[in-house]
């Protein structure tokens, strides 16, 4: 009796483990024969998997559309100090002795022999981009240098005044201004002079970055065509730190990057990275790289939307997402070296999804734990009775 008793155990217990087993997924995601099926099977319409090796990593990389102020920006040259409206100016006159004009002028001063000093309240350009000089009347200045407005107001007051001389002094510069906000210690305008001041300069002045320098992305605006680079690139490459004009508008943008690790990774999480960005090996090393024990190292899968013109072979007929990017799988094979090569080209990008898949053997490892954990237990009733 008790002989039938623990046979009988045993038998119940095997019968619901197995009927257990008939649907038991061994994995949390898809395995590496799921994923290779999916280009066939059309389960996601115009998928493409693409293996990754030096020459697909390179083909990519040759592809990317890289941004460079230097390139796509229209140049532009220092200012030359040009007068605008809005500018404040100050003119200050000279009459030789014996001032018929200005010798008893408000603001004058003056002693025996020696030249009469008359200077004008600041005066704001206008609307119309004119100022007026007593005696000389409304004068054109809009558009024009010091010099240029010196010798007019001369001209026009010579045979009036006595030996005229004139210096006319940028007192507020209004026109000629750059607008830096963003992450930066203190959002403001900047006044151009003919130095010529550059893009880090504007970044300087405001105060700098309130954020790691790698983690920036500096978008600039001129006219009506906006670019956008890491800060860390233009502080590499002098040639990206361009001339500014007026009227630019410089934008400070803490951007994080991120990549997602799934599966048999050694640890699951989104990681940040650079702005300037890392590789795929990087990643890998982030992450700590595969489980040794569940991680089957032929299966490992880079997901991404990623822009047609970069994908080795095309768009063929994928679906496009409403950024106009196709689904693209891209596909790890640790086992082969020159794998590793291709890594070290292969470049990360926002919102990319790292997944490794479990090997068979970890699969069946975790089937026959199961089967220890259930039957074993079983099998030591029987042996009690």
């Amino acid at each position: 009796m008790r002989s039938y008793l623990a046979n009988a155990l045993v038998s119940v217990a095997s019968l619901a483990l197995l009927s257990g087993c008939a649907g038991f997924d061994t994995s949390v995601g898809p395995g590496k024969g799921r994923i290779a099926k999916i280009e066939g099977d059309g389960t996601i319409q115009g998928v493409r998997v693409i293996d990754v090796t030096d020459q697909v990593a390179r083909q990519i990389h040759a592809q990317e559309v890289r941004n460079s102020f230097a390139d796509d920006m229209p140049q532009a040259q220092p200012t030359g100090q040009r007068i605008g409206k809005g500018d404040i100016l100050s003119v200050l006159i000279w009459e030789a002795p014996p001032a018929a004009l200005f010798g008893t002028s408000l603001g004058s001063t003056t002693s025996l022999g020696v030249a009469n000093t008359t200077a004008l309240p600041e005066m704001q350009v206008g609307p119309t981009g004119d100022i007026t000089v007593p005696y000389a009347g409304r004068i054109h200045v809009e558009d024009r240098t010091l010099p240029e407005i010196e010798r007019e107001i001369v001209r026009r007051l010579s045979g009036k005044a006595h030996m005229p001389q004139v210096t006319v002094r940028l007192a507020q510069n209004t026109s000629t201004q750059v607008t830096v906000v963003g992450e930066v210690a203190t959002n403001s305008l900047m006044p151009l002079t003919p130095r010529g001041e550059r893009l880090l300069d504007a970044i300087a002045r405001a105060g700098g970055t309130k954020q790691p320098v790698d983690k920036m992305v500096i978008q600039l605006t001129r006219g009506n065509q906006v670019e956008s680079m890491p800060l860390s690139d233009i502080i590499a490459n002098p040639r990206e730190n361009v001339v500014l004009q007026a009227g630019d508008v410089v934008t400070a943008v803490f951007q994080p990057f991120s990549f997602t690790a799934l599966g048999a990774a050694g640890r699951n999480q989104e990681v940040n990275f650079e702005a300037r960005g890392i590789t795929l090996s990087q990643a890998l090393g982030r992450v700590a790289g595969l489980e040794d024990r569940r991680a089957d190292p032929k299966g490992v899968f880079l997901f991404r939307w990623a822009d047609p013109r970069s994908v080795p072979g095309g768009a063929m007929n994928a679906a496009q997402d409403e950024q106009g990017r196709i689904p693209v799988i891209y596909r790890i094979n640790m086992k082969d070296p020159a794998t590793y090569f291709a890594m070290q080209r292969f470049a990360m990008k926002d919102r990319d999804v790292l997944y490794v898949s479990n090997s068979p053997v970890a699969e069946f490892q975790r089937f026959f734990g199961i089967i220890a954990s259930t039957v074993l237990p079983v099998m030591a009733v029987s042996r009690a009775f």
